[in-house]
C-alpha cells in the first residue's frame, strides 16, 4: 500500500517536484548548467560496450566508491557511470575521477524521469552505496533485470527502527538487490532482518580510501609559515563545536602561548559565521576563504574552503573529529588515521560502530567527553611529543592492516562483471 501511494504521488506531483527543484537551483543548491540531469536527461551520449553505474548519494558516499572505481577502471573495455545528487560531490568527483568514468548527476525519484534515465544509459551491472534508497529507481532497475548490487550496505539503529514500521514496503525496495555488501556485521544483521537477501559482510571500502590528495606547494608554503609552532585541528565541525575549539585553545594559552587551533567547519559556507564568533571570544584569527594566511599572531585559522582536508590532516598532527560533541553520528576517523595524526572524538560517533573501538583498541585514537577533556587531551599530546609519536604510528599502523576490503569486495563482483563483459562480446 505505501509502496503504491509513493509511486502515485511521485507520477502525480511532477508540478510539485519541478517547483521543489526549481527553488533548489535558485538557491545555488542545483547545477545550473547541468540541471536537466536531474530530470533524467542525459548530458552526454551513453559510451559503447559494458558500462557499470555506481551510485553515492553525496560526498561521503562517493568518496567511499573511489577505490573501487579506481579498481573498476583497469578492466580494459569497462566503461564507469557514477551518480550523485549533490553539488559538492560533482565538484569533488570532476577533480578525482579515472578518463573511464563520467559523472551525471542522479533524476529524482519519478517514475518517468527513471525511466528517461534508464533507457538512455542501460546499465548491464548497477553499484548502489550505504542506504540511498529510492523506491522507483530500485524498482525500474530491477524489473529491467539490471544486476544490482549494494555495496558499503549501512542501516543505522535508527534507520533499523523507522524502516522496521514498514516491513513489507523495505522487504520490497530491498528485494531488488541481487546481492547486498554490508559494512559491518551489525549493518548485516538490520539488512537480513528488513528482508535483504544474500548479506555478507566483506568489509569497509573506506577503509581502502587512498590518503586524500595535497596541493604539495601549498602544504610546503603552509608549512614553513607554521615551522616551529604547536597545532591543532577541529576537523568537520557542527555548530556548537567551534565555540569548544576556542574555549579549548583560550584553556591552553597561558601554557602553550604560540598554539595555533585550526578549525575547518563541515560546511565552508559558514566560514564568516565561525570566524565572527572566534573573535567575539576576543581571538585573532585569519580566514582562508579570504585569502589569509595565519600570522606569527594568529590565534586560530579558520580553514572554511573545500576540498582541502588532506592538506590541513598533514599540517596537523593531532586532529579532532566533529559531528562528536554537538552533533550526532560523528567524521570519518580514518582520513586522518591514515595521513599519520592522532585522532580525537567526542561520544557521538555512532555512525562509525566498528571503526571506533579498533581506532581505540590500536591506541592511535582517544575519546572526550567534553571541551575540558578535549583540553586535557591535546595539552597532554603537545607537552609529551614521544607520547605524541606513537598516537600517531599507532594510528597509521591501524589504518594499513585495515585497509583489506576492496579485494574482497572486487572478488565478489567479478562474476558480475565477467557476465555482463560476455554479453557485449556476444553481441
Amino acid at each position: 500500500m505505501i509502496h503504491r501511494l509513493y509511486r502515485v504521488l511521485t507520477q502525480a506531483g511532477g508540478p510539485l517536484i519541478r517547483a521543489y527543484l526549481n527553488r533548489r537551483r535558485q538557491r545555488g543548491k542545483e547545477d545550473a548548467l547541468r540541471f536537466p540531469e536531474r530530470h533524467g536527461i542525459a548530458g552526454r551520449p551513453r559510451p559503447a560496450g559494458p558500462l557499470v553505474w555506481l551510485h553515492g548519494a553525496s560526498v561521503g558516499e562517493s568518496l567511499s566508491l573511489l577505490p573501487l572505481i579506481e579498481r573498476l577502471a583497469a578492466r580494459p573495455g569497462l566503461s564507469l557511470l557514477v551518480t550523485t545528487g549533490t553539488v559538492t560531490s560533482a565538484r569533488l568527483l570532476a577533480e578525482r575521477l579515472p578518463a573511464q568514468a563520467a559523472h551525471q548527476y542522479i533524476p529524482v525519484d519519478r517514475p518517468p524521469w527513471v525511466k528517461r534515465f534508464l533507457d538512455h544509459w542501460r546499465p548491464d551491472l548497477a553499484l548502489w552505496a550505504e542506504s540511498d534508497f529510492w523506491p522507483n529507481m530500485l524498482d525500474e532497475t530491477g524489473r529491467r533485470r539490471i544486476p544490482l548490487i549494494l555495496v558499503q550496505g549501512r542501516v543505522s539503529p535508527r534507520s533499523f527502527r523507522g524502516w522496521c514500521r514498514m516491513p513489507r514496503f523495505i522487504r520490497r525496495v530491498l528485494s531488488n538487490f541481487t546481492l547486498c555488501l554490508a559494512q559491518t556485521e551489525g549493518d548485516a544483521q538490520h539488512l537480513r532482518r528488513l528482508g535483504a537477501r544474500d548479506v555478507r559482510c566483506l568489509g569497509n571500502l573506506k577503509l581502502s580510501v587512498p590518503p586524500l590528495p595535497c596541493d604539495e606547494v601549498e602544504f610546503a608554503r603552509l608549512a614553513g609559515l607554521l615551522h616551529g609552532r604547536p597545532v591543532w585541528l577541529a576537523a568537520s565541525t557542527h555548530p556548537g563545536e567551534e565555540a569548544i575549539a576556542a574555549d579549548v585553545h583560550q584553556r591552553l594559552a597561558a601554557t602553550h602561548p604560540r598554539l595555533l587551533t585550526v578549525i575547518a567547519p563541515r560546511h565552508p559556507t559558514r566560514g564568516d559565521e565561525v570566524s565572527a564568533l572566534i573573535r567575539a571570544a576576543g581571538l585573532t584569527v585569519a580566514q582562508r576563504s579570504h585569502g589569509q594566511a595565519p600570522a606569527p599572531d594568529t590565534a586560530v585559522f579558520v580553514a572554511d574552503t573545500l576540498g582541502e582536508m588532506g592538506l590541513l590532516f598533514r599540517l596537523a598532527p593531532i586532529v579532532f573529529m566533529g559531528k562528536s560533541l554537538t552533533a550526532e553520528g560523528g567524521q570519518n576517523p580514518f582520513e586522518p588515521a591514515c595521513l599519520g595524526a592522532t585522532v580525537l572524538f567526542g561520544p557521538r560517533m555512532s555512525n562509525f560502530p566498528d571503526m571506533v573501538p579498533a581506532l581505540l583498541a590500536s591506541g592511535g585514537g582517544e575519546a572526550v567527553a567534553d571541551a575540558v577533556e578535549l583540553a586535557d587531551a591535546v595539552a597532554r599530546l603537545l607537552d609529551d611529543p614521544a607520547l605524541l609519536n606513537a598516537r600517531r604510528n599507532a594510528a597509521q599502523a591501524w589504518t594499513k592492516a585495515e585497509a583489506g576490503a576492496l579485494d574482497s569486495v572486487a572478488a565478489a563482483l567479478d562474476p558480475f562483471l565477467i557476465g555482463a563483459e560476455a554479453r557485449h562480446a556476444r553481441s
